[in-house]
């Protein structure tokens, strides 16, 4: 644990204290911010820290609970000691994306939750770096500007994707928290996976009006949605560049006929003077998107 906040915290400035309990404050956006565990997961840490300790501190910002919100209802539960670890943002923002970041890589996430909650921290640290990602959109350089895209660039680093896969994943982000402020449980179906859509289907949502996105998130709350779309799947006819021929042939063929067309695309406008880099980046979103499939068949 230590280990891995010196890997992410970045110069972040922290304190050690030992806090009461009652003293620590539960803010509701931070305790749902991230999946819960599920029962063998929360019974497995309750079994450890019941045989070691609590072991690894309970982080807070200006009294806030940020990390650590299992362990806090499991010392709370068995009334057991615990320390603190304090951290200084300046922002609620700046919290989130630090709370996404140390989970993601601790968590083991659905490809669907991973999507969402990058594009999330994707969306976030671009409206906290605002003025330069505004520079560059408005820079007539063209697109050889080394500034565009500086938050998707750098993120596609930190997971090793493609800054085109960051950008996607923000927009399914901003669809899924649209649906969410209509029904969390339709956000819940989508991030656990129990409703077959795919990111190309969110994406594509993201055109959509309110009210159309507010009527596709009560679809999925009642159940009707994934057969509402086979229904105009098989109404729809076959468009695709790809030969699909029976698109209903077998479940999430449509998937893949949409991901493998859009992963021909980016070959095909790729400059003959692509990296190696960026041609790995671009098969690996293409493995990850399928892959994503696959755990569904």
């Amino acid at each position: 644990m230590n280990n891995e906040f010196e890997s992410i915290k970045q110069g972040i400035k922290m304190s050690q204290e030992i806090t009461e309990l009652e003293d620590i404050i539960i803010d509701e956006e931070f305790m749902r911010l991230m999946p819960p565990l599920d029962e063998h997961e929360f019974c497995s840490l309750e079994d450890d820290i019941l045989i070691h300790g609590c072991m690894n501190p309970l982080v807070l910002w200006n009294g806030i609970l940020i990390d650590g919100h299992n362990r806090y209802k499991i010392v709370e539960k068995h009334n057991l000691p615990f320390k603190t670890i304090s951290l200084e943002f300046d922002s609620r923002d700046e919290v989130i994306s630090w709370m996404i970041t140390i989970q993601i890589y601790r968590r083991n996430l659905t490809p669907m939750q991973l999507t969402y909650y990058r594009g999330l921290q994707y969306n976030i640290e671009k409206k906290l770096h605002g003025d330069i990602e505004r520079v560059s959109q408005n820079s007539a350089r063209g697109q050889n500007d080394p500034l565009q895209g500086h938050t998707a660039n750098r993120l596609s680093e930190q997971y090793k994707i493609s800054p085109r896969t960051i950008k996607r994943d923000g927009q399914i982000a901003d669809v899924i928290i649209a649906i969410g402020k209509e029904s969390e449980e339709a956000k819940r179906n989508i991030l656990s996976g129990e409703t077959r859509i795919s990111r190309k289907q969110l994406r594509d949502m993201s055109s959509d009006s309110e009210d159309k996105l507010a009527k596709t998130a009560l679809e999925i709350e009642a159940g009707t949605f994934e057969e509402k779309n086979k229904l105009e799947s098989g109404s729809s006819g076959d468009t695709s560049s790809v030969n699909s021929g029976n698109a209903a042939s077998f479940p999430l063929s449509a998937d893949i006929i949409a991901e493998a067309n859009e992963f021909v695309n980016s070959l095909q406008k790729m400059p003959q003077n692509t990296t190696p880099d960026k041609l790995k980046k671009t098969i690996r979103s293409f493995i990850e998107n399928l892959e994503e499939i696959y755990k569904k068949i």
